[in-house]
């Protein structure tokens, strides 16, 4: 006996219709108790419904793309100045000589925010774009970095923030998933799958990998020779087991999901591949996106991919760019990242310009970033190392100020130095645009109250319009 059961058998059960009414409005209750994904209120008015992350695996190099520094061209070659104190550095390059950028940069847009050379599509975007200059995060090494700017911890295991998002919110469409993932063919992040992980959440809220063509989901196919009649039978056959098994079982989260998952695998056998089916997309639009030249067709079908997913009610989307070394441009700096700035810069522009001309970028919240910077000093001639004590985002869209630039790192792009945004704070002012105070979504894990923040994160007021 436990204190649902108890008050739904008390007084012929009118203590649990009352409790069960207002948990609902409060959007505390599942709806039917069962469904882990039913739609959710959050705490107030949101201004974003849905996110798209674009995440820049392996770390752009913030003065090579957005963050311009003169000061460090005046430095160019010489050794980092006494003045910045000692630097904690991946591979010791703390001693090497500083390395101006090659790229130029140019105001756009009524805001004149400058942008590298390297974005002349994305540049033309700067009025919907909020650019966070002094960003921060705890670690110099890629899988606890990608777990900080996923998880909102340098530790593995934590749910990801997709997975809270899912959590607290729900699905608009119970034909796909809350919370979706779409890699880099080319590699996952380093620190893998638990960056779209559920962590001590119920399963039902991890990341679900879809990719393009036929098969979007892995082992999603019907069996050979089994019709759509009989999958339907032995479906409904395991449900009723499934149900009784849970009728004595009542608030097992763990069941309730794996029960959910069953139903919504068989829904997305016959909604999935419509989603993924780009057909119906006008030359204009694949065009809009890049998929008519070669350099950018990948990534642009991704993108033109999450736009047809939140327009379907998807509430979370993952979107990864560059492989399992990405960014990451330890040598030949410029290579590594004129390749990958042609690969995304078409289809990203596209992607913001196409939610914008449907209506969906006032509610639908876009970020951009990586796991961190890179150095102002070389490493090598050509490469610039790890940089987690300052880099550049940014987020359009979903109730986000745009042109604005918040924030700043020194003179040579090496710390975050005024208006500095943790990773923590970004994620407080994610949860904050979608409708949460992020020190109350939380869950009960272990005789604590979990939270995608935990004990620090501000909301970045100056960003919100």
């Amino acid at each position: 006996m436990n204190r649902r059961s108890f008050l739904r058998n008390a007084g012929h059960g009118f203590g649990g219709i009352a409790l069960a009414s207002l948990l609902a409005d409060d959007g505390k209750l599942f709806a039917g108790e069962r469904d882990p994904l039913a739609p959710k209120k959050p705490h107030f008015e949101p201004t974003a419904k849905r996110v798209i992350f674009l995440f820049m695996s392996g770390g752009p190099s913030q003065m090579d793309t957005f963050d311009p520094k003169p000061g460090l061209t005046k430095l160019h070659g010489q050794k980092l100045p006494e003045s910045f104190g000692p630097v904690k550095t991946r591979r010791g390059v703390d001693k090497n000589k500083l390395l101006a950028s090659k790229r130029t940069f140019k105001k756009h847009g009524e805001c004149g925010t400058e942008v590298s050379d390297w974005f002349p599509h994305l540049s033309k975007c700067v009025d919907d774009l909020c650019v966070l200059r002094g960003c921060h995060g705890d670690s110099v090494t890629h899988p606890e970095s990608v777990y900080l700017m996923n998880t909102g911890s340098i530790l593995m295991g934590r749910p990801s923030m997709g997975a809270w998002v899912a959590y607290g919110l729900g699905s608009e469409n119970r034909n796909m998933p809350a919370f979706v993932v779409l890699p880099d063919p080319g590699g996952w992040p380093k620190g893998g799958a638990p960056a779209w992980g559920n962590g001590f959440l119920p399963t039902t809220y991890q990341g679900t990998l879809i990719r393009g063509g036929s098969t979007p989901v892995l082992n999603l196919d019907r069996p050979s020779g089994v019709s759509l009649e009989q999958q339907k039978r032995t479906l409904d056959f395991i449900r009723e087991g499934n149900q009784d098994h849970l009728a004595v079982r009542a608030g097992d989260s763990e069941l309730e999901a794996r029960i959910a998952a069953y139903e919504l695998a068989f829904r997305m056998q016959i909604h999935a591949p419509e989603v993924v089916d780009l057909a119906s997309e006008s030359k204009e639009t694949k065009t809009l996106y890049g998929l008519d030249r070669k350099e950018s067709a990948e990534f642009g079908t991704r993108c033109l991919l999450a736009r047809r997913m939140v327009e379907r009610g998807v509430r979370f989307v993952q979107l990864y760019c560059g492989d399992t070394n990405g960014w990451d441009a330890h040598s030949d700096l410029e290579g590594n990242h004129g390749k990958l700035c042609l690969q995304s810069d078409q289809p990203i522009a596209g992607l913001l310009t196409d939610l914008k001309r449907r209506d969906l970028l006032k509610d639908t919240l876009v970020i951009w970033g990586g796991e961190f910077g890179r150095t102002p000093m070389t490493e090598g001639t050509t490469g610039r190392d790890h940089n987690p004590h300052g880099f550049c985002m940014w987020m359009a869209g979903g109730g986000v100020k745009g042109g604005r630039v918040i924030g700043a790192t020194d003179e040579i792009g090496l710390r975050a130095a005024t208006d500095k945004t943790h990773v923590n704070d970004i994620h407080a002012t994610i949860l904050h645009l979608l409708g949460f105070k992020h020190t109350r979504l939380t869950y009960r894990h272990n005789g604590r109250n979990e939270r995608l923040t935990d004990n620090a994160g501000e909301v970045i007021q100056a960003a919100i319009g």
